[in-house]
């Protein structure tokens, strides 16, 4: 694959090299499973959302710049290059808004999109449950239509920001008679409603980057149910498309993390196993990256992201346990320590997460066995 970029698309990454360059911040800003660092995120947001920057891809009227999936992977390699701050927002803006785009009514990307977009409010995922992590067709919460409002009742667990986020989006059984796939709806609504209760997780640094979720007769509109009722399985499908195939993780942050390594492994003295495992890291960051290019392309010609998703998942989670384990590897004994000021010891940690979150990697083997590679179910 031959990767080119024409006159207009270098003069945009100029335009976001220049921006980024005068509005990061020069100091690291507080984790964002902090209650400090989270509202320190809401406000660098809303910096890029003043710069037209946070949602580069949405049409205009909702605060983006209407641009292809091209230019933005271009300003995510920019983004990262620089070291710009995690996006507390990803969940809406990376997730829900590309669903809220392709189902939602007139009535909720206007309402929705614009204030996501801006950082005034930031999103919780909240599907999982406690018997329903990897299987989310098991899903129990139940919404039961009353008048022009739903009333929520189950327990959420692992979802995302929701101890300090606004709203969340949520998997529901509106037929009580249905079982499995079906009867399903995808709704949203307010955390801080009354009969919506959370309870932190603390995550192995102690921070509570996850939450539990407790429904007791909490209320939220109709109208806040996206797609149609019973149809959330292929809504949430979608979204789970973005999440596991192409938006949640951009290839950016793996080169970038590469990139790193390889300057690591410039500096100290790598054994033969260890420079090899550089090496493929080194390449399948880049085998990454160019794998989402084609992926862009395809969609902007009309394609769809599909079951193959899974594979993409698969890759980017598996890659960021190995760019991190050769990382440590090198460093040897001083790796252990949580004072060294690099980020390799805490993103070891968090990568270990990735074959977990957006679908446990064991489930999403059996999806490419089945519905890419047409094994028979075992």
């Amino acid at each position: 694959m031959h990767l080119d970029y024409t006159p207009e698309q270098r003069a945009f990454r100029a335009e976001a090299r220049a921006w980024l360059e005068a509005n990061v911040p020069k100091a690291r800003l507080p984790s964002f499973d902090t209650a400090e660092g989270f509202e320190a995120h809401r406000a660098w947001e809303g910096r890029l959302h003043a710069g037209r920057w946070s949602a580069v891809t949405w049409p205009e009227a909702y605060g983006g710049r209407g641009l292809d999936l091209i230019r933005w992977l271009i300003f995510e390699e920019e983004y990262w290059r620089c070291g710009a701050p995690g996006r507390v927002n990803q969940n809406g803006v990376f997730l829900l808004a590309p669903t809220l785009m392709e189902y939602g009514s007139p009535e909720q990307k206007a309402r929705f999109l614009p204030k996501m977009a801006s950082g005034e409010e930031i999103w919780a995922q909240a599907w999982s449950e406690p018997q329903a992590g990897s299987d989310l067709a098991a899903v129990r919460a139940t919404a039961t239509r009353e008048g022009d409002d739903y009333v929520l009742r189950g327990h959420k667990i692992w979802s995302s920001r929701a101890v300090f986020a606004d709203w969340a989006f949520g998997l529901f059984r509106t037929d009580p008679a249905s079982e499995r796939h079906k009867g399903l709806s995808l709704i949203l609504f307010p955390l801080k409603a009354p009969g919506v209760r959370i309870r932190p997780i603390p995550q192995i640094d102690g921070e509570a980057g996850f939450a539990e979720i407790f429904l007791e007769e909490a209320r939220t509109p109709v109208a806040n149910r996206v797609g149609a009722e019973g149809e959330g399985w292929a809504v949430c499908m979608a979204t789970a498309g973005f999440e596991r195939g192409l938006m949640l993780r951009s290839p950016a942050r793996f080169q970038a993390t590469a990139a790193r390594l390889a300057a690591l492994a410039a500096r100290g003295r790598p054994d033969a196993t260890q420079q090899a495992a550089v090496l493929q890291a080194v390449m399948d960051a880049e085998a990454y990256a160019l794998s989402i290019y084609a992926t862009a392309s395809r969609l902007m010609a009309g394609g769809r992201i599909g079951a193959e998703a899974s594979c993409n998942k698969l890759f980017w989670s598996e890659l960021d346990v190995a760019l991190h384990r050769a990382a440590l590897s090198i460093q040897g004994a001083r790796a252990e320590l949580a004072d060294t000021g690099d980020g390799w010891l805490d993103g070891y940690l968090f990568s270990l997460a990735g074959p977990i979150y957006a679908g446990a990697n064991e489930i999403q083997r059996n999806i490419v066995a089945e519905r890419v590679l047409g094994l028979p179910k075992g």
